[in-house]
């Protein structure tokens, strides 16, 4: 991770993310924060999350058609994420219970600097649903 220059805006958002585990974006992440800094703008809680995710403190979560959704990468837990095509709903996996991935598979040379494994599915609320 890079050294993110400490802001009160940044601390808000990084609170916030923190305490959020629903993958939350930008618009509900600024409701939030200005629960603590009533003056802060949509731009602004943009520009941090752009500086947050550019210093590897949060990992963007991107689907097409809808918006943006951030995660904090938590020290020491590593995870992936599960994503429901029916609802939309991301859940963590712990990285921990996969199996390790061979390093045989990537091209000669290639050096990995970061893995993001999502799976794509069916919760089970929506499975539930689809039979009822």
């Amino acid at each position: 991770m890079t050294m993110v220059r400490q802001t009160k805006q940044r601390a808000a958002v990084i609170d916030v993310l923190r305490a959020a585990r629903s993958h939350p974006d930008a618009a509900w992440i600024h409701t939030q924060v200005r629960q603590t800094l009533p003056s802060v703008s949509l731009g602004t809680v943009y520009r941090t999350l752009d500086a947050l995710v550019a210093g590897g403190v949060v990992v963007t979560l991107e689907r097409a058609g809808q918006a943006t959704r951030y995660d904090y990468k938590h020290a020491g837990e590593d995870h992936h994420h599960a994503v429901c095509r029916g609802c939309g709903a991301i859940f963590d996996v712990d990285a921990g219970e996969l199996p390790q991935l061979s390093a045989a598979a990537l091209p000669a040379g290639f050096q990995v600097t970061d893995v993001r494994l999502e799976f794509i599915g069916v919760c089970p609320d929506c499975q539930t649903e689809k039979i009822s």
